[in-house]
């Protein structure tokens, strides 16, 4: 589960502002705190989507200071982000992963858009093309 921390401030104007320390670029607000985490997790996954289209690597989620909340990962949206990362750490590029799954390279696009709604077999099938498996845990929810 990747979980990236967010800071929550109030602002002079009764609204609850929202900053990532690991994505300095990224801030929203809400008019109270359920909003601005709602809107935050939005705004995550959009700056997301945004390092994936360009190409730049994705932070690590920071070890959280007292205070913070946290935003975490849609499943999908984790998968794909691990694709994103793998294929990135093994220098394989989205041509080669096309290739290795014998499709076109619109599908793999659509493997790592955060906003498609990929099939998790479709997303096993490029891990494994990368010699990766995808394992899940279940857990109780806090």
């Amino acid at each position: 589960m990747i979980r990236y921390p967010v800071v929550l401030e109030s602002d002079t104007n009764q609204t609850v502002l929202v900053s990532f320390p690991d994505f300095p670029e990224a801030h929203t607000f809400g008019d109270d705190e359920g909003e601005a985490l709602a809107r935050a997790a939005d705004l995550l996954e959009d700056v997301l989507a945004d390092y994936i289209e360009n190409r730049r690597e994705i932070p690590p989620p920071s070890r959280p200071k007292r205070g913070w909340r946290f935003v975490t990962l849609p499943v999908l949206t984790e998968a794909k982000v691990r694709l994103y990362r793998e294929m990135r750490s093994t220098g394989i590029r989205k041509a080669e992963l096309a290739r290795r799954l014998g499709c076109h390279m619109r599908q793999v696009d659509r493997l790592l858009d955060l906003h498609h709604a990929s099939r998790l077999d479709q997303i096993e099938s490029a891990f494994a093309a990368l010699n990766k498996r995808i394992v899940i845990e279940i857990e109780e929810a806090a």
